[in-house]
């Protein structure tokens, strides 16, 4: 394909704000000793969606809490809604997605901190970092994801596993990954881009792949890179908003979206760009059938866990890492004195930016109540509904989207758990998505932003 298709300047923005955004705060030599508490300091670790929705909501509720929030990035990236850049939606760009994390630090009077965690004393209860240690009297963990490609491919080594992740980044953490897939992309030739969403148990927003998967089938088409965009699922076509996303893919994208939905992911070749799989006839093949397809751009989304910080606090973990739960609340299941929100829990509601907001909101409360030595009744408001509204871009030109909304209830099982539902709106024509739900999804995110970073 000719070099001249497409704009060749049109990433120098984003590969200058990439060189801006390392990922790590540099250790400085003299480390700070820890403070002593107010009796109110609230330590949370992470500055995602969770992290910083608590801290201004626990201004908000006492501005006499004194609250810190730790985070190893020194901008802030959002992950919702970042598949648009992708598709090359009108108006997106890496600027549509970051934030100043000193911005709202100062406006709601609490204090942000660019470091790593390097352990966690519960005993002591203190978070060292490279920058030192902090006290606290009660730690909200909001770490977030990490993958687990170790799990999925026991006989890579980690060189392979470091060769595979930068030439096929997953793009499910905020940071390079994103740009470095938007890079490939925009320099692709003719050909088929690979998507693998993870092959199985929880990961970060259920959606994403598939909603990947249209904006890259978007993508092509208005570039005219003649290719298919294949999925490589485990899922055979059993996956969040299925429905609706196969529905659009028919309508909009047939010639285009390739789902294969019973298979097996085995070697990535980085250099030949080939991707190695099994193919199933059914759920009940076992042996399964070997192929390899060629491709120019790999987006392969390995198994997630949770970030390794939850391990650090030594609070009891399921088998991925995520936090086990005191009951309804938001507490930890080991600690009183250490809450956590977003992804690293194991309350069965969908791991998305907004449950991790709704979290966060009703987490503030508890710790609130805790702090001002009140008892907080973690069923109260329970059912919640529509506590998660999930969107995701289907379409491009025009720009319709789909959603689902979810119900959070007090299971009998002792935990969280949302019930889902995908509507079909009323300006859709009789099908799940419109051009409507696409204004909502902007609004949507515009509305997030704004209010995490006004």
């Amino acid at each position: 394909m000719a070099m001249n298709r497409r704009d060749t300047f049109k990433l120098a923005g984003v590969a200058a704000a990439a060189a801006a955004m390392p990922s790590m705060a540099v250790a400085s030599e003299k480390k700070a000793a820890a403070k002593k508490t107010t009796g109110k300091s609230v330590v949370i670790v992470g500055g995602g969606f969770g992290g910083l929705t608590m801290a201004k909501a626990l201004k908000k509720k006492d501005n006499s809490i004194e609250v810190t929030v730790i985070e190893k990035n020194n901008i802030f990236m959002a992950c919702p809604f970042s598949n648009t850049l992708l598709g090359g939606l009108d108006g997106v760009t890496l600027d549509t997605f970051v934030g100043d994390y000193y911005q709202p630090a100062a406006k709601h009077d609490y204090s942000f901190v660019n470091a790593t965690v390097t352990a966690i004393d519960r005993k002591a209860k203190t978070v060292t970092t490279t920058t030192g240690e902090i006290a606290y009297d009660i730690l909200v963990l909001s770490p977030g994801i990490a993958y687990d490609y170790e799990g999925q491919f026991p006989t890579w080594s980690a060189e392979k596993i470091a060769e595979v992740s930068q030439a096929c980044p997953s793009g499910l953490i905020p940071g390079n990954e994103h740009i470095a897939l938007k890079r490939q992309l925009d320099n692709m030739d003719d050909g088929n881009v690979i998507i693998v969403p993870p092959a199985k148990g929880k990961y970060r927003c259920p959606p994403a792949p598939y909603e990947r998967t249209s904006m890259v089938a978007n993508f092509m088409k208005n570039e005219g890179i003649k290719g298919k965009v294949i999925v490589l699922d485990t899922r055979g076509g059993k996956f969040a908003k299925g429905a609706a996303f196969k529905e659009s893919w028919d309508d909009i994208f047939p010639d285009i979206i390739d789902y294969r939905g019973l298979t097996e992911v085995v070697d990535v070749d980085t250099a030949a760009k080939t991707i190695t799989y099994k193919e199933f006839a059914n759920a009940d093949d076992e042996k399964g059938v070997t192929k390899t397809e060629k491709y120019e751009v790999c987006n392969l989304m390995p198994i997630n866990k949770c970030s390794p910080v939850v391990a650090m606090a030594g609070i009891e973990v399921n088998g991925a890492g995520y936090a086990m739960m005191d009951g309804y609340s938001f507490k930890s299941k080991t600690d009183s004195n250490i809450y956590v929100i977003g992804d690293a829990v194991t309350h069965g509601i969908p791991p998305s930016g907004q449950t991790a907001i709704w979290g966060a909101h009703r987490a503030a409360g508890q710790i609130a109540d805790q702090l001002n030595g009140k008892v907080s009744d973690p069923k109260a408001g329970l059912p919640a509904k529509a506590a998660n509204v999930c969107f995701s871009m289907v379409g491009g030109k025009p720009e319709e989207a789909i959603m689902v909304t979810h119900t959070f209830t007090a299971d009998p099982s002792g935990m969280l758990k949302g019930a889902g539902n995908v509507p079909k709106p009323k300006d859709g024509g009789g099908k799940f998505r419109s051009k409507g739900t696409a204004t909502a999804t902007r609004e949507w995110f515009s509305g997030v932003m704004r209010e995490m970073f006004s």
